[in-house]
């Protein structure tokens, strides 16, 4: 049986500890690791590519896009997108499942175009808040077991 695929997407710098931990949930969790392997940029060796050209033919590839979202918006190209931004469109383009996790309460400061994204993400599909890598864990763990 083949593995689906779970792309972990965020501002690397702020859930640096989040994304390797969970990374290592799922592959450790007798249940979950039969069924997911999960993605991580961080986890790929140097390469002759581009890395927006990396990360958007992952996401091509995944079959969940998991999205955590904090306060920081991250990097910016050229036309003002940061990386995680740029995956959720792909994602989104691609008709891929998409799992959104949002860092704290509606009140925590955010960079303006992280709370852009997280009203885009509203408008299309249900999120869930999480306060800790434990809350993150059982939220992940629950919404692909539903998967």
């Amino acid at each position: 049986m083949k593995k689906l695929k779970v792309f972990i997407s965020s501002v690397q710098t702020e859930f640096a500890r989040e994304r390797e931990n969970l990374f290592d949930y799922l592959h450790s969790d007798p249940l979950l690791g039969l069924f997911f392997e999960p993605f991580l940029f961080e986890k790929l060796p140097a390469t002759d590519q581009r890395a927006d050209a990396v990360y958007l033919n992952e996401v091509a590839q995944c079959d969940i896009y998991l999205g955590l979202f904090g306060a920081k918006y991250g990097f910016e190209d050229a036309e003002g997108i940061s990386p995680t931004e740029r995956e959720f469109d792909e994602a989104t383009r691609l008709h891929k499942t998409r799992l959104i996790y949002v860092l704290g309460e509606s009140g925590l400061q955010r960079h303006a175009k992280m709370d852009q994204l997280i009203q885009k993400v509203g408008i299309d599909l249900v999120r869930k808040r999480f306060n800790s890598g434990d809350d993150l864990n059982s939220g992940v763990y629950a919404s692909l077991v539903n998967y």
